[in-house]
């Protein structure tokens, strides 16, 4: 830490005065006006950033088919259909072995992954009109532009999004205390994606249904994939989540982590995304499953490879904080049992 200090800060014995000379705090009024505007700006991006969130949701709602929502079938489907992601997130939860979160922050974190998804809408719209040319113009496969699409564009845009939503605001609060914690937040992000990008989903499919029994047959089918796909946000953003929380009490190595951590969620991400056009269709063929069955297989292995990859990162989290509290309540008996009359 002394190579972080000015060489005066290094020699002072404290009874030196070095405000504004080498160190800084509000103590001026000048100072405390400056200080305070600052911090109203952040406060102020923070809120802008949820308002336009929440317009565009609204447009969504009024000018999308989010507007179908309104019928209680349709919204039937998609409260079903994140049920799965909604376990796996509770899973996380609960192995977070340090003390239990605030219910008040991890419903403000779902709800900000959920309004944050309109971001990711946007974005990926925006910035797709612009490489689609570019790929198709060097004369680039098909397939292999999709597959670009997905991996440099679609899945890292998507993970800052869900990421945003825990560092917005769970992050910054007394109660992320803990490495293990971020994973945690980074599930409810994740759900809160999931709910509303299930929705975009169902609400499409079954917006042209005619009546009740092609409304039902329809968001039945795309019901279940979408609850089979949702589970995957949940443990993609865990990961982001957990080095997010790595980053905050190792401040010196911050951006790298935060950055190793985006890297690892997107390349699961978008690995799932290039994936699960090909590989169903191999499955199918080789082992005579019916398409739909293939999908199932595949999407089960995927995110169980890498939920049971995020849970022994957990679980490593945990040994060591057990260890670490058996320790010290050894200390403490040993302490406790020398003094002893």
């Amino acid at each position: 830490m002394s190579g972080r200090r000015d060489p005066v800060q290094q020699r002072d014995d404290g009874s030196m005065e070095l405000q504004d000379v080498v160190t800084w705090r509000p103590a001026s009024l000048s100072d405390r006006v400056i200080y305070r505007l600052y911090r109203a700006s952040r406060i102020a991006a923070r809120i802008a950033l949820v308002v336009l969130a929440v317009l565009i949701l609204a447009t969504q709602f009024a000018l999308g088919g989010l507007g179908a929502l309104t019928d209680p079938l349709v919204g039937a489907f998609v409260v079903l259909s994140a049920v799965p992601a909604l376990v796996l997130a509770a899973y996380i939860w609960y192995a977070d072995v340090t003390t239990r979160e605030s219910l008040r922050l991890l419903v403000v974190t779902f709800v900000l992954g959920f309004l944050f998804a309109g971001f990711a809408g946007v974005l990926n719209v925006a910035v797709a009109e612009q490489v689609v040319p570019l790929l198709f113009a060097v004369n680039l496969d098909y397939e292999i532009a999709l597959a670009a699409l997905f991996l440099f564009v679609v899945a890292p845009i998507e993970e800052c999004v869900k990421l945003l939503a825990v560092w917005l605001y769970a992050y910054r609060k007394p109660a992320f205390n803990a490495v293990v914690v971020g994973a945690v937040y980074g599930a409810m992000a994740g759900l809160g994606f999931a709910t509303i990008e299930n929705a975009i989903y169902i609400t499409r499919y079954t917006d042209s249904a005619a009546g009740f029994s092609t409304t039902l047959a329809q968001g039945t089918s795309i019901a279940t994939q979408r609850a089979l796909a949702g589970p995957g946000h949940v443990i993609y953003s865990a990961f982001a989540g957990y080095y997010l929380g790595l980053a905050k009490f190792n401040r010196e190595y911050a951006v790298p982590i935060v950055i190793k951590g985006l890297l690892a969620a997107i390349f699961i991400h978008g690995g799932y995304n290039v994936l699960v056009s090909h590989v169903p269709d191999v499955i199918a063929a080789t082992v005579g499953l019916s398409n739909f069955a293939a999908v199932v297989v595949f999407i089960i292995a995927y995110d169980g490879l890498f939920a049971v990859l995020l849970g022994r990162k957990l679980s490593k989290y945990r040994a060591v904080y057990e260890q670490v509290h058996t320790d010290r309540r050894e200390t403490i008996q040993s302490e406790l049992t020398e003094f002893d009359p």
